[in-house]
Order: C-alpha cells, then sequence, then structure tokens
C-alpha cells in the first residue's frame, strides 16, 4: 500500500513538472517575435539617381513594430534592382521567398500566372477601413489578373512629354496645349527640323525616343484582347499610330536622333517619365544634363480616335501564397501603400507619385516638388498630374505579355524602317503574335 502511494506521489511530480515545462516552453515561444521577411531593392524602381531609397522603408518599419507589439520587420539589404528578379526568383525556386515582396512591372503577369501571389480579395473585402477609390485607377488596375486583385500599387510613375521650350521660342512657336494632337506634333516636327549650320546634315530634330508604343497607346486602339488569347495590330488605330512615327522618323533622312541630342537642346520632344523630370528639374542633376535650355512637360498627344494618355509604370507589393502570416502581411503592405504619411514621403524621398489620390493631388505635393527647384521654375500642376495618372494606359495583364510586346517590339522596328505598305506588314504580325498566343 505505501509502495502505491509513493508511486502516485511520483507520478504526480512528474506531471507537476511536465506541465510547468510545458508552460514554460509555452511562454518562451509567446515571447519569441513573428519575423516577417520583405523582399526589396536597393535604389530607385525608375532607374535615376536615388540616394534615399531605405528612409521610407525604414521609417514604416519602425512605425509598424511599434504598432504591432511582437512583430518584427526583416528585409534584404544590399540587392540591386538590376539583380532583384533574379534574386526573387531563386527565392521562389528554393521555397524561401519573402512574405511580402516587391514585384516589378515586367515580372507581375508571371507570378500571378504561377500561384506565387497571394489572391488579396478576401482582405480587401473584410477589411472595413480599406477603400479601393483612393488609389489611382491606373495604378490599382496594375495588381489585378483575371479580374483578382493579386497586389497593392506602392508608387507610380506616368510618361509626359517634355519639351524645349528655348528651341519653340526661338522658332516663333507657342507651347502646345494639354490636349494637343498627332497633327500638332508633326507639324512642329515639320518646322523645327532643319540644318541650322549649313553643313548638309540636319542638327535640329522634332523628336527623340518617341516610339510606337508611345502613339498607340493615344490611339484609342486595343493591342490585345482582354484574355490574352488574340491581337489586334491591324486596328486602323494602331495603323494610323506607326504612319505617324514613320512620318515623323522620315523627316530626319535617316539620321539616328539620340538623347545627347536632346541634352543638347538641339531636340523639340522626347517622351521621359515623371521620376527623370523630377530628377532632372533639381539640382545637380539639372546643371549635369540641360543647363542650356528651359524646358517643361506636358501630356502626350493624342489621335484622331484616343486621348492624350501615357504609359504608367507602377511598383507593386505582393503578399506570398506560402506566408505563415496573411493578416499581419495584408496589414504591412496597406500600411505602405494606403497611409498617408508614408505616401507624402514618396515626394519627399522618391522619385515618382503616390498611388493614392488625395496625396498627389495636394498642395503638399505642389510645396515638396518645388523645394529643390530653380527659383522661378514651374512644376507640373497637381491636376494635371493627378488626371495623368488616373486616366493612364495599363498594359494588359496575361501570362505571355512580355513575350508578345517582345516579338512585336522587334518586328515593328523593322516596318518602321523599311518603305513596306503599313497595313500588309500589320497584317503579318499579327498572324505570327497569335500563333505565338495560341501556343
Amino acid at each position: 500500500m505505501m509502495f502505491r502511494k509513493i508511486n502516485k506521489k511520483i507520478a504526480l511530480a512528474i506531471m507537476v513538472c511536465i506541465l510547468i515545462v510545458g508552460l514554460m516552453l509555452l511562454g518562451q515561444k509567446r515571447q519569441q517575435p513573428i519575423v516577417l521577411e520583405f523582399g526589396m531593392f536597393t535604389g530607385s524602381n525608375w532607374d535615376v539617381a536615388n540616394a534615399n531609397s531605405f528612409i521610407i522603408i525604414d521609417e514604416a518599419i519602425e512605425r509598424f513594430e511599434k504598432e504591432h507589439p511582437g512583430v518584427k520587420i526583416h528585409y534584404y539589404s544590399g540587392i540591386r534592382k538590376d539583380d532583384y528578379s533574379e534574386w526573387l526568383s531563386r527565392k521562389l525556386l528554393s521555397g524561401e521567398e519573402p512574405d511580402v515582396f516587391m514585384v516589378l512591372g515586367n515580372d507581375f503577369n508571371q507570378f500571378a500566372s504561377m500561384g506565387v501571389l497571394k489572391d488579396l480579395q478576401n482582405n480587401i473585402l473584410s477589411d472595413k477601413e480599406f477603400e479601393t477609390d483612393r488609389y489611382f485607377t491606373s495604378a490599382y488596375q496594375t495588381g489585378q489578373y483575371e479580374e483578382r486583385q493579386y497586389a497593392l500599387p506602392y508608387e507610380t510613375v506616368p510618361t509626359l512629354m517634355f519639351v524645349n521650350k528655348s528651341l519653340l521660342t526661338k522658332e516663333g512657336i507657342e507651347m502646345p496645349d494639354s490636349d494637343w494632337t498627332w497633327q500638332d506634333l508633326y507639324s512642329i516636327c515639320v518646322r523645327v527640323t532643319k540644318d541650322t549650320d549649313g553643313d548638309g546634315m540636319i542638327d535640329q530634330f522634332g523628336t527623340c525616343n518617341y516610339g510606337w508604343m508611345d502613339a498607340v497607346c493615344c490611339s484609342g486602339a486595343s493591342l490585345f484582347r482582354e484574355d490574352g488569347k488574340e491581337c489586334n495590330f491591324t486596328d486602323e488605330g494602331v495603323c494610323d499610330a506607326i504612319k505617324l512615327v514613320r512620318q515623323i522618323n522620315n523627316l530626319y533622312a535617316n539620321q539616328k536622333v539620340t538623347q545627347e541630342d536632346f541634352n543638347a537642346g538641339n531636340v523639340a520632344f522626347m517622351p521621359l517619365t515623371f521620376a527623370e523630370y523630377r530628377t532632372y528639374k533639381t539640382y545637380p542633376y539639372r546643371i549635369k544634363k540641360y543647363a542650356n535650355f528651359q524646358w517643361d512637360c506636358i501630356t502626350m498627344p493624342a489621335g484622331q480616335s484616343g486621348n492624350n494618355l501615357s504609359q504608367v509604370d507602377t511598383l507593386l507589393l505582393g503578399v506570398s501564397e506560402h506566408t505563415k502570416h496573411e493578416q499581419i502581411a495584408w496589414e504591412f503592405i496597406k500600411l505602405l501603400t494606403y497611409d498617408k504619411e508614408i505616401q507624402t514621403d514618396i515626394f519627399r524621398y522618391s522619385q515618382g507619385a503616390s498611388v493614392l489620390k488625395d496625396v498627389t493631388g495636394s498642395e503638399e505635393m505642389e510645396n515638396i516638388v518645388l523645394q529643390n527647384m530653380a527659383v522661378g521654375d514651374t512644376i507640373i500642376n497637381r491636376h494635371l498630374l493627378s488626371k495623368v495618372i488616373e486616366e493612364g494606359y495599363v498594359q494588359p495583364q496575361f501570362k505571355k505579355y512580355e513575350q508578345a510586346m517582345s516579338l512585336a517590339d522587334s518586328e515593328m522596328n523593322q516596318i518602321l524602317g523599311s518603305d513596306k505598305t503599313i497595313e500588309s506588314s500589320l497584317k503579318l504580325l499579327q498572324r505570327s503574335i497569335n500563333e505565338f498566343l495560341s501556343q
């Protein structure tokens, strides 16, 4: 009997010890922070100088960790944009991808089609404080694939037409209005294209780097069907756009117009991004590039059946399909993309524009952009910038888009450089692209 009592006491003591150890281990587990891995790259997404690439992220992380005790955000530093896609692909292949990561425009379609990105639809619908209407339509749609939202926009940049005001003034030409057309562009190109020093070589030009997609965006045409299974390269608007670019190029008598020609003040128009506008309007980059003439930016010229639309490039933030911290990841990308203070920092520390309408359309935005510009310089009107982004051209979102456009661009450059009939050439191109899309 005594032996049984001792055994019971020992068993009870063992159970108590196990319980105490279990509680201690559980307590330790609870005390360990949740680590959310964040994938990002160093520098600017827009290929311009940026020494402040970590400031916005570091401040956002500090704030997020204060608001979420027990959560730590860890990011990988030192990865250049040029190396980022390869780095992220390796992480995905090894199953070690970050919980949250930046998504480059060229990667989004592929990632969404592969199931790499988590569908955010449920998070969006269940978050009563989240209103998608605060985002610019073009920026928000960039994160959609097959009518589902797989990423949120973080920073956006439209393409604008930069104008050499000094050259136009010298030629007695007024600055075009924001609703100017292809015909206006071509007429000015005809007037300014000339040999100014009499050596028999054209040395003043109408445009530089005005490509066929710049024109197509303003043509009113759609290059692809929404499902990406067919293309529409024979559309009248596409044909008219290619004719315009060829006509302009023919003014230059086979001379190649380069960025250096524009930098030297010898070109009237060149498409540049808003990021380049912000960079080269400020010291010291202004002195290095465009100090010898006055310049400004306007909308892109509209086709006969189109509008003054710009291509809009947007940097996205997505959540890994395999994250173990879905709600925390959602809260983090929401903070970065939806918070007014952080989105205002886009104008302070980056060269892009905020994806939020109320931030980009604010007087505070204009004041921030104006700070580093020369005295008396004008800045892009916030209403014009907001309109350009809101109505911006968003590339189709389907799996084979990047490859199809690469094929099209190669063939289109040959069409522009030849004297073959544009209509028949586009028919052949359409047939070739459709065969690729059907594979």
